[in-house]
């Protein structure tokens, strides 16, 4: 258990549907990048957002995913991003967090893009998912949940939350706001890692960033480029922050059906 945690988001083009060439531009980031206890990668990493699953879902056993305990392996660090799986003919979008002795944990998306047709070939996941790494505790959600506050409600059982997306530029207003939201009302440390690039459907700005549980920026990606933001967590600030300020004392208590 530490008092930090050293992250690093890359925000970085995705090639569409060539999950050889994304995973070989992926490492090369990760070599170039800052040393980091954890390499954060978008949604759909591997192949780009597709909401026709039958197109690119990788079997549950897949070569992404062990591309990723190679790459916790090798460079001693967790490794995080999505992609989309077929696991027993039922189809995910799937968060691995990978650790560096190659055991995971993954969070099935829940909140499947309706207006792109997501639902209509993938499955929704039921459950939040909470890993703990390096003495975080760390919420695993991905795009579209950013919009759904009370999925995320924190109940003074995490410290950090990961959003990995494929969001377009045409809203990225509405992402960087609802980060800044996410964090504030949760009194977490939120990252919210984004591509650049285009696809057949939309084109992605990026505007990825790490922010405080003040809803500051810590480090943030320049829109439109492929870049890296880098920051070295504090837990010790985070629990002097609540115990100061015990807003999560006065949230109100409920459970998801």
């Amino acid at each position: 258990m530490t008092d930090t945690l050293k992250v690093a988001l890359l925000q970085r083009e995705i090639v569409w549907g060539d999950p050889a060439k994304n995973r070989k531009n992926f490492l090369r980031a990760i070599e170039q990048c800052s040393k980091a206890d954890l390499y954060i990668l978008p949604e759909m990493f591997s192949t780009g957002f597709c909401s026709k699953s039958q197109f690119f879902a990788e079997p549950a056993s897949n070569s992404s995913l062990e591309w990723m305990k190679e790459c916790a392996l090798r460079f001693n660090a967790a490794i995080a991003g999505s992609i989309a799986i077929d696991d027993a003919g039922m189809h995910y979008n799937r968060f691995y967090f990978v650790k560096p002795d190659g055991e995971f944990d993954y969070y099935d998306k829940r909140h499947l893009f309706t207006y792109g047709g997501e639902n209509n070939f993938f499955k929704c996941g039921k459950k939040r998912k909470i890993v703990e790494y390096k003495g975080f505790r760390i919420l695993l959600q991905i795009c579209y949940d950013l919009r759904f506050p009370v999925f995320s409600r924190n109940g003074n059982d995490y410290d950090l939350a990961i959003y990995v997306a494929s969001w377009p530029a045409s809203r990225a207003d509405v992402w960087s706001t609802l980060l800044k939201a996410r964090a504030i009302e949760n009194q977490c440390f939120t990252i919210g890692a984004n591509r650049v690039g285009d696809d057949p459907e939309s084109h992605y700005s990026g505007d990825s960033a790490i922010l405080d549980a003040y809803g500051r920026t810590i480090a943030a990606c320049p829109p439109e480029t492929e870049c890296e933001a880098y920051a070295e967590l504090s837990l010790a600030e985070l629990d002097e922050f609540r115990k100061k300020f015990p807003v999560l004392n006065d949230r109100d208590i409920f459970e998801l059906k």
